[in-house]
């Protein structure tokens, strides 16, 4: 443990901070797996209405800084390409 008080503060607030990011990184997974779900169920119309959720939380999640604004654009397009994928098989 940390002697120097302003150590002991950062190591809380790095503590508070990871759990933050540990619940909304959670969330999206979730988010994301209802969708996919939902795309191998063959449910086009759920994942339609799931995606726009699914896009919304990566990209609350990316302004929060949890994840890169990079790798959330990356996410949303490989969803976005999976929902095209399954569109153009119907």
């Amino acid at each position: 443990m940390a002697n120097i008080k302003s150590s002991i503060k950062r190591i809380k607030i790095a503590r508070t901070r990871t759990l933050r990011n540990k619940s909304i990184k959670s969330s999206v997974k979730t988010a994301i797996k209802k969708f996919e779900a939902a795309i191998a169920e063959g449910d086009l119309d759920k994942a339609r209405g799931l995606f726009p959720e699914v896009t919304s939380s990566i990209d609350k999640a990316a302004a929060k800084g949890v994840f890169h604004k990079n790798a959330a654009n990356r996410k949303k397009s490989k969803l976005a390409l999976k929902l095209q994928a399954v569109q153009n098989q119907e």
